[in-house]
Order: C-alpha cells, then structure tokens, then sequence
C-alpha cells in the first residue's frame, strides 16, 4: 500500500515544517506526505487518488475560501471511514465542538504536538493496513 497523508494548510511553510518533522518516517517509507493549500486543493487530490490510499487528513480550520469546518462535511461525505484530524490555533470549545460534530476524528491546536501526532498517524497507518 502506498500510504499518504494529506495535509491542507493555507500557509505554505506548513509542508516545510511537516516535511522536517516527519522526515525519518518518509525515509523508511512508513507513508509519504502530500499537501493541498485549500479546502478546493485537498477535495481534487481525494477524487484523483487513483491506485493510492489516502489514510488520514490533517486539516486546519482557518483558510480562506473553504474553511476547514467546510472541508470535514465534504469529506466525511464522501470518504466517512478517512479520519481527519483538525488543527488551529483557536481551541476554544465551541470550534471543537463543531469539528467534532462535524466528523473529525481529533483536534490538535496549533503549535503541532508533533510526537503526539506521529503516534496518531502510525495508529492511523496500523488501521488503514488492518482495512485491507
């Protein structure tokens, strides 16, 4: 299985950070890392997901156009077994609670807890793979 995780982020420095953090994971060939910088960018790179698996979303709440909270609907719609993990830097309860109305499988505020979330993408990888 060749293994991604889609990351959407507005910023473009995200796929920097990402790319440094996760490094050692992508060299072992664990999963491979791609990026979308729109909610619009991250639907197109769904659908066009031809012989690879996408295995987790990691989106932030805050773009323009699209919003993260607009994104998740859409998503779970269309892919309701893809956990999608929502960030931002605002975590006051009413933005969790609608994330996680909403279908998201957890909510990190930013900055990333990148350990924390090495473990939940490899628990993401463990579950995608025991799917078939």
């Amino acid at each position: 299985m060749n293994a991604i995780v889609l990351v959407v982020d507005d910023e473009p420095d995200v796929e920097t950070l990402f790319r440094q953090q996760f490094r050692p994971e992508v060299r072992q060939g664990l999963y491979t890392l791609d990026f979308a910088l729109s909610g619009k960018a991250a639907l197109e790179k769904l659908a066009g997901c031809v012989g690879r698996e996408i295995i987790l979303l990691v989106s932030d709440i805050n773009m323009p156009g699209m919003s993260g909270l607009e994104l998740l609907p859409a998503v779970k719609a269309q892919y309701p077994r893809l956990p999608v993990f929502m960030l931002s830097a605002y975590g006051d309860s009413a933005t969790v609670a609608a994330a996680l109305e909403r279908g998201a499988s957890k909510f990190m505020t930013k900055p990333v807890d990148f350990p924390q979330l090495k473990q939940d993408v490899s628990a993401a990888l463990s579950d995608a793979t025991r799917a078939g």
